[in-house]
């Protein structure tokens, strides 16, 4: 049995890795506010995959890490507008329960383990031809 990293180790391991660039080169993420000594409060990026009506657009999200990351998964909610079958159309929020990662989560993924599904999720079948609302647009 490996040692349990502790939740504030296990966020400045993700918040390096995130501010280095060393995370994949589709998505980005950093703490909202530097001071925020919970790092409870994240923004995420995501760039829209090629061959899809995504393809150009950056996205923005935010995620939260309550007190229990990383047993439980952080709440994640995009500001720009996107139509996927995984996110509310009222609020931007991903339903947990429409997005693999988050429904079967496992200790060790993390926010890049999220940003990357979400960015395979615009890229599949159906997916990558959904009409988006326009560019620019906000929740």
């Amino acid at each position: 049995m490996s040692a349990k990293i502790p939740r504030n180790f296990r966020l400045l391991e993700e918040l390096e890795k995130g501010e280095k660039g060393l995370g994949a080169e589709a998505c980005s993420y950093g703490l909202t506010d530097g001071d925020d000594i919970t790092m409870s409060e994240w923004n995420g990026t995501i760039l829209g995959p090629p061959h899809s009506v995504h393809e150009n657009r950056i996205y923005s999200l935010k995620l939260h890490c309550g007190p229990n990351y990383p047993d439980v998964p952080p709440v994640v909610q995009f500001l720009s507008k996107i139509n996927l079958p995984c996110v509310s159309q009222v609020d931007g929020k991903v339903d947990p329960s429409k997005l693999a990662c988050l429904a079967q989560w496992r200790r060790d993924y993390n926010m890049e383990t999220v940003l990357l599904e979400i960015r395979r999720e615009m890229a599949t079948g159906s997916n990558r031809k959904l009409p988006q609302p326009p560019e620019g647009t906000t929740y």
